[in-house]
């Protein structure tokens, strides 16, 4: 598989692919920094929203209208940037994802 579309495919279904690409991929570390920052960040965004559920109404709103919408973005942006070619990062979660691979 190209890597390119390897490191796409990595931010498909969240930290979900992410680790399943940090498991398969062991050679190529554009496809593993990928992986890795889709696991970080999605699963800080996975946090994220349990934090907001203990906050009944206020945090239901917040999450449908603040985290739903930016992380739809992100995952577009993460995916169409790796895609690219390009080793796009998060501010902060990019740092840890290179430090860890």
């Amino acid at each position: 598989m190209d890597a390119n579309i390897a490191a796409a495919l990595s931010y498909l279904v969240g930290f979900v692919t992410g680790i399943i690409f940090l498991v398969v991929e062991k050679e190529n570390r554009f496809v593993r920094f990928h992986a890795m920052q889709s696991t970080i960040f999605f699963l800080a965004l996975l946090a994220i929203q349990v934090l907001l559920q203990l906050v009944p109404l206020v945090g239901f709103l917040l999450f449908l209208l603040v985290l739903l919408p930016f992380s739809a973005v992100a995952w577009l942006v993460l995916m169409f940037k790796a895609y690219q070619g390009e080793e796009f990062r998060i501010p902060y979660v990019g740092d840890m994802a290179a430090e860890r691979i």
